[in-house]
């Protein structure tokens, strides 16, 4: 069985979101399999050449139309970034499902993330049984998105309106940090709260020149190890630093 058919079909399970008679299905598992070629054609960059089965059941599933704005709900599987309002995006499903990939999340997991957006991303991680933490500076888009998780039934994230770059110190350490804005540096604080053998994924750069998918591993306690990944484009990290 491939794996695109093993997808679909666990799409079909009568589990959370999913059900066979789901509208959005043939679109779901069209991105899933759009997600799968640009991995391959990317291969070189990503050092591999598929992702774990489980981020790709997790894409499969979680209603990604639910996350959009309503007049761009028929547009929602498209591999393509999409406005959410506030000058923000939702990212393209390719780059959601790589950054994810690239957390190596197991069940149990302690996840930060840094720019709540729509909530998607977060469902995503949620989908993996990880447990959440979420920041958006936005007051209106964090509200939203904490609003629609809930009703959602993405009961394992918790949204916070604030300032990530200075992290979230109560729930540290993570096992892994998701940063969802380009940052011109690599945050201190986040490398701080970041556990030992944790790992975080951050774009850096700024809004007008080569932004690079940073991949940071910690270690051991004074040491941190990074990789760039691959070139992206992502809206700024917003705040007073």
């Amino acid at each position: 069985m491939s794996r695109l058919i093993l997808i679909a079909a666990m799409i079909c399970m009568p589990v959370g979101q999913a059900r066979a008679e789901d509208p959005f299905l043939a679109k779901r598992t069209r991105m899933i399999a759009l997600i799968e070629q640009d991995v391959r054609d990317t291969s070189e960059y990503l050092k591999r050449s598929q992702l774990d089965n489980r981020v790709l059941e997790a894409m499969a599933r979680v209603p990604r139309h639910e996350f959009v704005p309503t007049e761009r709900i028929d547009q929602a599987y498209r591999n393509r970034p999409l406005p959410i309002g506030h000058g923000q995006t939702i990212s393209q499903p390719y780059i959601v499902a790589i950054m994810t990939d690239l957390l190596e999340l197991k069940p149990q997991h302690k996840v930060l993330e840094i720019g709540t957006g729509s909530g998607y991303q977060a469902a995503i991680l949620a989908a993996l049984e990880a447990r959440v933490w979420s920041i958006e500076i936005i007051e209106p888009l964090g509200l939203q998105a904490q609003t629609r998780l809930q009703r959602l039934g993405y009961d394992a994230v918790e949204v916070r309106i604030g300032d990530g770059y200075y992290g979230w110190s109560e729930h540290a350490p993570f096992d892994a940090i998701i940063v969802t804005a380009a940052a011109n540096h690599i945050p201190p604080p986040l490398v701080k709260q970041l556990a030992v053998g944790g790992k975080m994924i951050i774009p850096v750069g700024s809004r007008f020149s080569t932004q690079e998918l940073i991949l940071i591993t910690r270690v051991s306690e004074d040491e941190v190890r990074t990789r760039q990944v691959l070139p992206v484009r992502f809206v700024p990290l917003t705040g007073g630093h």
